[in-house]
């Protein structure tokens, strides 16, 4: 399957993050995106549509929800802190960045106090919280 712009630029942007990598532990065709050892996103494809499964606040999932159409709650994962969100072009791209960023404080900020007190010291807060 060929990855659409939207999908290659926002595969990027996830790799872009601190330490970020790709795995593929449930196949090849759904990317999950890590910080260390924890899951922050995963990238697959329903048909020819692209879609990320973010990690997120409770009330924000619902609010992001009901603003955004092409958010859904989360396939395949717990769907009060997990959203989906379709890459059909309909969000503009800093909001798909935004959320992005999110998931990936929300993982960090849920890791052991030495791990995630060795991400803030080495790449400063502002960059792992933006």
């Amino acid at each position: 399957m060929a990855e659409s712009l939207n999908a290659r630029q926002t595969k990027a942007y996830l790799l872009s993050r601190p330490e970020a990598w790709e795995d593929y532990p449930f196949g090849p065709d759904v990317a999950v995106m890590k910080i260390r050892k924890k899951m922050f996103a995963t990238l697959g494809y329903e048909g020819d549509v692209a879609r990320i499964n973010l990690k997120c606040d409770p009330e924000e999932a619902l609010a992001l929800r009901d603003i955004f159409e092409a958010v859904v709650p989360g396939y395949h994962m717990n769907k009060a802190h997990w959203n989906t969100v379709i890459l059909d072009g309909s969000i503009p791209t800093g909001e798909i960045e935004r959320m992005i960023d999110r998931s990936y404080g929300l993982v960090v900020k849920g890791m052991r106090r030495a791990e995630r007190i060795s991400l803030e010291v080495k790449y400063g807060r502002e960059q792992i919280y933006r």
